[in-house]
């Protein structure tokens, strides 16, 4: 055995194959290591590698699985590992080689939390290059931890759906439910259950996360692939019923990846964060926040929530004036915002999706006086100035495309390649980086421009062949030079907030979020969806970072008012809406809300721990709750949407509930019934209601 050791309550086992010299991962768990559950003939490899050229170890059908990167067996066999400590707390790597390959896998742990973040080394130490397909981030064989494969039948797959205005729809299923029956003699199938996403949209179809539950054992994985652009994991089964779990960004198969590794080059596979606890899910989920927050850039917004007010989502829709502005602006600092974004449309008087690019506040029939004079009202009225920008796009008749080469722009088969009449930029070529540093540094200089909205609203597919040995490599570069672009304007705006937005939350993930301070959780312009939505975002990023809208219509009656603002109050608000028609009384409730967050609500969210007492939420379901739980207190939100039961009993297991008071609003408070001592409260409101409630713990 060559490490058994235990780590923020996770047990680590690495052996060296006594025959061929391979690492084996035998265990990774928060449960004690167990021999008899080990099979020794059965593989555990640390890392998964397809070198083109090389054969598989066997049958395998659509599994990354039984790779041979090179050398006299194929297989990576053990050189050193270091066992070392930083700020972040310990370090594992442990370097392999394979022929003239050299591969190293990083553990790296977080002081106190229960999550490993890993990811492969690549080396070449040879003289000819080495054609890779395949780098897992993170591959461990026997996920049950211990627990004999024949209890799997009951073990729940999390599958995160996720689609414009549908995101974070969290769906649990056993793995027979997902066609993995344990009907092998082997116990060895081809079946896989498996995620992917091909192109720049990385979570259009799913968020790049993933959750299994072990209900016998009584414990739960969940993980999370730290990408904007492509990526897959897969579990499935390599003999005896065994379970695997593979992370990687692009792959060859599944995303048009494809490196050829020249001498001496070094490529690093996308980061991906594993969280291993007792308990189910939303345990996981807490866990995996916690990680979140350790890996964040300092922002200061995260620290001091401001209160945002943007102009678009059932507001002025992207068709600013300076007419529509100027009250619209007086209105949002009568309400306590903040901030005020003045969203897309402010570039440009016509029709500006196939135009956009420069970014010149060239529009007189918008704002006769200029932008600035806007833009100044807004600091007249005590708020700081936003702006929306799309900066990796060009329209196609944006003069500076004729004028560009096409090495600036995404290209496959010869051609640019085009998405809604617009380009791609490709941010590793100069020409693309100046423009998109002199756009941003311009309108801060110029305007004083404190916050922007940088959104993407196109998705581009596998990639781009410039300067790339295939066109996930052209992504994969791109993504990595846009993240160095928005480390630099962070580094040089001291303050600056810039919100990741793509057609809502289609890039919401760990590649950005590590950076950005902030994020748009939806596009959805229904208030009650919006709420679902809303309730779930904490599962995939924390609370602070999570924009939600709170947007009433004109028409809106007091109790959807007042549904909006709990929607929001606990993540970030974002006030909009058509709040230029809502009669005083339904303004002072947007008041008490945004007064009540400011005083009490985000002083205690950035430490916050969330809270699921009717665990995640569907669209079906006609109740919904989420909490905020910091030291002896736990601020509930409940919803009732429509039908159902007229109560719902909310459990808070193991707690002692002392009190419950409901403090938003006040002027319209329904209790919670509760007895004291007890860990669990009763909610009854009507249809399309909701209500905060402040919870003391004993």
């Amino acid at each position: 055995m060559l490490l058994n050791t235990r780590e923020n309550g996770l047990n680590l086992v690495v052996e060296k194959d006594a025959q061929n010299g391979s690492l084996r991962l035998v265990h990774f768990s928060p449960l004690p290591y167990d021999p008899a559950v080990v099979a020794a003939e059965d593989s555990f490899p640390m890392v998964e590698v397809q070198c083109s050229g090389n054969s598989l170890g066997g049958v395998h059908g659509g599994k990354h699985v039984l790779s041979a990167p090179g050398g006299s067996t194929g297989l990576p066999v053990y050189v050193s590992h270091r066992d070392c400590r930083n700020t972040s707390g310990r370090r594992l790597e442990f370097v392999q080689t394979a022929g003239e390959l050299k591969i190293t896998s990083v553990y790296q742990f977080f002081d106190n939390i229960p999550v490993v973040r890993c990811w492969t080394e690549l080396e070449n130490t040879g003289i000819e290059n080495i054609p890779l397909e395949y780098v897992s981030s993170f591959a461990l064989t026997g996920i049950t931890g211990g627990v004999k494969p024949e209890s799997c039948d009951s073990c729940r797959i999390g599958l995160p759906h996720n689609s414009w205005m549908q995101e974070m729809q969290w769906r649990f299923h056993t793995l027979p439910e997902l066609g993995m029956t344990r009907m092998s003699s082997s116990g060895y199938s081809f079946q896989r259950i498996a995620a992917a996403n091909t192109g720049s949209y990385a979570a259009k179809e799913l968020i790049p996360m993933g959750c299994f539950e072990n209900p016998e054992a009584g414990t739960v994985m969940v993980w999370q692939i730290e990408t904007h652009g492509s990526w897959a994991w897969e579990i499935s089964e390599v003999g005896n019923h065994c379970l695997y779990l593979h992370l990687s960004g692009p792959t060859e198969r599944e995303n048009h990846w494809f490196k050829k590794l020249l001498p001496g080059e070094v490529f690093v596979s996308v980061p991906v964060a594993v969280a291993m606890s007792h308990g189910d899910a939303c345990d996981g989920f807490r866990k995996l926040n916690e990680y979140r927050r350790r890996i964040r850039r300092p922002n200061a917004d995260n620290r001091d929530l401001p209160v945002f007010f943007n102009d678009y989502m059932n507001c002025l829709m992207a068709d600013p004036t300076t007419a529509k502005e100027l009250p619209l602006i007086d209105r949002a600092a009568s309400l306590g915002a903040e901030y005020y974004v003045i969203d897309a449309g402010w570039y440009s008087d016509g029709p500006w999706w196939d135009t956009i690019g420069e970014w010149l506040p060239d529009a007189p029939g918008r704002f006769p006086g200029g932008l600035l004079e806007v833009i100044d009202h807004i600091r007249t009225k005590g708020m700081k100035p936003g702006l929306w920008l799309e900066i990796e796009r060009m329209g196609r008749n944006c003069p500076l495309a004729s004028q560009w080469p096409d090495e600036c722009f995404f290209c496959r088969h010869g051609r640019r390649v085009m998405e809604s009449n617009s380009y791609q930029l490709d941010f590793r070529h100069p020409i693309v980086r100046r423009h998109a540093d002199a756009t941003v540094d311009r309108l801060v200089a110029q305007m004083g421009i404190k916050f922007f909205k940088i959104d993407y609203n196109i998705e581009i597919g596998p990639g781009t062949e410039v300067s790339a040995d295939s066109f996930g490599d052209g992504l994969l570069q791109h993504q990595c030079a846009y993240l160095d672009w928005l480390d630099g304007v962070l580094a040089r705006h001291e303050g600056l907030v810039i919100e990741s937005c793509s057609s809502g939350g289609m890039r919401n993930t760990y590649s950005m979020l590590s950076r950005l301070s902030i994020a748009s959780t939806t596009d959805n312009q229904n208030y009650l969806d919006n709420a679902r939505i809303s309730i779930n975002s904490a599962a995939a990023f924390c609370m602070e970072q999570a924009g939600v809208w709170s947007y009433p219509l004109a028409e809106a009656g007091e109790e959807e008012v007042i549904m909006n603002m709990v929607s929001a109050l606990s993540w970030r608000p974002y006030l909009s809406g058509q709040i230029w028609a809502l009669s005083e009384e339904k303004l002072n409730l947007i008041r008490e809300g945004v007064r009540l967050y400011q005083n009490e609500l985000r002083q205690m969210i950035p430490t916050a721990e969330p809270v699921w007492p009717l665990g995640l939420v569907k669209r079906s379901d006609s109740w919904g709750a989420f909490g905020l739980r910091s030291g002896n207190e736990i601020i509930l939100s409940v919803w009732h949407f429509d039908g159902g039961p007229e109560t719902i009993e909310l459990s808070f297991a193991g707690l002692d509930i002392a009190s419950t008071i409901c403090i938003y609003p006040q002027s319209r408070r329904v209790e919670l019934s509760y007895q004291a001592g007890k860990d669990k409260v009763i909610a009854a409101l009507p249809n399309r209601t909701a209500r905060i409630y402040r919870l003391v713990i004993r």
